[in-house]
């Protein structure tokens, strides 16, 4: 699998990273994320990303390949220490959250601690940036980094304060392409690309039940892609998928999955390579044309 540096680190990472939400909100068994993620390592994925709020997903990582922790870069973030919804930005609760992430984990270091979508504002204050610059004094992290989007992100870019951003980049979020990651180019910064695939907010061809799905829905109906008209779903995942990585500065793209066999079938989306440039010039221009500037980046 093709590997790119991350910014300035030293870490030269697998495109495709494995996203530890769902295993965690779907209540995936230690023998599943075992498969999942050893057969992962082994097709050559070498980026772990996931967070405390996501209920037992560091537990089954830690479980899963902390006997191989030198075979794959292990991303968290924090912020939410209990759970989806709580917000504590404050020193100490930084600290002690990341201290519960090594244990969870079963390692004795990360390679990059990120701040879990906070606000502007708190970045403004600096204490949660102390606290991460703390954390990597004490040898708990290598890097520190922002996962966040629109106005905050762009704060985080031009603060200077982090080696990386991990941020939402698809066909249908495409703020930050102009907001601030030719910013983030510039200043070698690490792009990670959340929702690459915009959720596959299509594949089932209605509205989602989902409500955490709907506006990407409402705005690929608006968009009306025609890829995504003319070729069957595999193809069309795959073309989105293809874009994000097309995306000037992205370095590697998160992709979720509670499903061993997703996994394989992830990596040969990829293998067409990337977009041709008339074939990414074409979503560009269909985002610049119906796009309102209210479709911000969607944290």
């Amino acid at each position: 699998m093709e590997k790119r540096q991350l910014g300035k680190t030293d870490m030269q990472v697998s495109v495709l990273g494995f996203g530890g939400a769902e295993i965690g909100f779907e209540g995936a068994t230690a023998e599943t994320v075992a498969t999942l993620l050893n057969s992962a390592l082994d097709a050559g994925l070498n980026v772990i990303d996931t967070a405390e709020c996501y209920e037992g997903s560091e537990e089954l990582i830690g479980s899963a390949v902390s006997h191989r922790r030198n075979d794959f870069f292990l991303f968290t973030k924090v912020g939410h220490p209990k759970g989806v919804g709580s917000e504590d930005w404050s020193i100490p609760s930084i600290l002690e959250s990341i201290e519960r992430s090594l244990r969870r984990l079963r390692t004795d270091r990360l390679d990059l601690v990120q701040l879990h979508s906070c606000s502007e504002a708190v970045l403004q204050k600096g204490d949660v940036i102390r606290a991460l610059q703390t954390a990597r004094d004490r040898g708990h992290t290598r890097y520190i980094g922002y996962s966040g989007d629109s106005r905050a992100a762009k704060f985080a870019v031009e603060s200077g304060a982090f080696d990386t951003l991990q941020t939402s980049i698809n066909i249908a979020d495409q703020e930050s392409l102009e907001l601030f990651l030719p910013s983030a180019c510039e200043r070698q910064i690490g792009v990670i690309a959340k929702r690459p695939i915009a959720n596959a907010a299509w594949k089932s061809g209605h509205k989602p039940i989902d409500s955490y799905q709907h506006p990407y829905w409402d705005r690929l109906r608006k968009l009306d892609y025609g890829f995504i008209r003319s070729q069957p779903l595999e193809e069309s995942i795959a073309h989105a998928l293809r874009f994000t990585l097309s995306v000037p500065g992205v370095h590697t793209a998160i992709v979720g999955t509670s499903k061993p066999e997703r996994w394989q079938e992830n990596a040969r989306l990829l293998e067409a390579g990337p977009l041709s440039a008339s074939e990414f010039a074409a979503i560009r221009e269909r985002w610049d044309d119906i796009a309102p500037t209210t479709w911000v980046g969607q944290t």
